[in-house]
């Protein structure tokens, strides 16, 4: 569609750590306007151009987490960027090219069949996706809304969802097709499948000592992958009515999660910042994994396509930001 368009490319990857945004608008010839230039250069820990594949994007970004879960740290990975970037391709990926999702199952299974013989561990997975300000459980889809309620050590938990306990790396993608087609979709013109919905597939691992002697140890780790609903404008996605308002609530939890990464961001300055975790169920949600006892990794998407350089650009300075949030595990 976009070379339909006549796009031409304007992201360009610089190195290994680089993006340089070129600006579409631009004239060479234009002396007035020379150094108004809105062309910005970003550096990241890693950046990929759209050659790269999804096995370099897992082993870069992913796949040193895993190794923390077991041992009890908790694990989040965002994919956030415009509708239409490839989030969901990241995460879920294609039968032939499995995304994050099954990968780094893979390699949790894997390394917990490696431990000590001593080690009992369960996995349980619940996938659960945010809706218009609602959650609902994807495993389970007649359950209807479920409510989030803090238990008394603080963490946010899910009342009435479905969790799944497995044994095998086998059983997960099934669970995982089964679950991804039950989340809202709907076509937009920028987008013939664009995910209404933030998906959060949340994966607990628990390992406890089969010697009694050792008293009660148990090691809890979670990894969260969460495939964010693409941010989008209105006028590039053409919605009206119940799209536009669905557009608006995708948009508000975004903001909120912004709002959020903003005030985490600037902590540490001269003012104290309240981080309204509050806000919206998404952030409510991920509160331990922005600020909190979580190794976190965001994974932006942006299109290279000069016709979508605003929404590059605003994801790219969105990104950055996160870039700057310390979180003390």
């Amino acid at each position: 569609a976009e070379v339909e368009e006549g796009a031409a490319i304007v992201a360009h990857r610089v190195g290994e750590q680089r993006v340089v945004l070129m600006d579409p608008s631009e004239d060479p010839d234009d002396i007035l306007r020379a150094n108004r230039s809105r062309e910005k250069t970003f550096v990241f820990d890693m950046v990929f151009d759209e050659r790269a594949t999804q096995e370099e994007v897992y082993v870069s970004t992913t796949k040193n987490l895993i190794g923390g879960v077991i041992s009890g740290y908790n694990a989040t990975i965002f994919a956030y960027g415009p509708t239409g970037a490839g989030k969901t391709y990241t995460m879920l990926g294609t039968d032939s090219e499995p995304g994050i999702y099954i990968r780094s199952l893979d390699d949790l299974f894997k390394a917990l069949e490696a431990t000590t013989k001593e080690m009992d561990y369960r996995v349980s997975m619940s996938y659960l996706e945010i809706y218009n300000e609602v959650v609902r459980d994807l495993l389970n889809p007649s359950s209807g809304f479920l409510d989030l309620r803090e238990d008394p050590r603080g963490s946010i938990q899910i009342a009435g969802i479905t969790e799944v306990s497995t044994t095998n790396a086998q059983e997960v993608p099934r669970a995982m097709v089964h679950g991804n087609k039950e989340r809202t979709q709907e076509p937009t013109a920028a987008n013939k499948t664009s995910s209404r919905s933030h998906a959060v597939l949340q994966v607990t691992v628990t390992q406890k000592s089969q010697r009694k002697a050792m008293g009660e140890e148990v090691r809890i780790g979670k990894l969260f992958m969460v495939d964010l609903a693409g941010s989008e404008r209105a006028a590039q996605t053409q919605n009206r009515g119940k799209r536009m308002k669905e557009g608006a609530h995708i948009n508000r939890s975004l903001l909120a999660l912004g709002n959020c990464i903003n005030a985490l961001s600037e902590k540490g300055g001269s003012r104290a910042q309240f981080v309204n975790f509050r806000d919206s169920k998404l952030t409510r949600l991920l509160k331990d994994s922005l600020g909190g006892n979580s190794r976190t990794v965001m994974i932006a998407h942006i299109s290279p396509a000069s016709t979508s350089f605003e929404e590059s650009r605003m994801t790219l300075i969105y990104a950055y930001r996160a870039k700057n949030i310390k979180t003390q595990v």
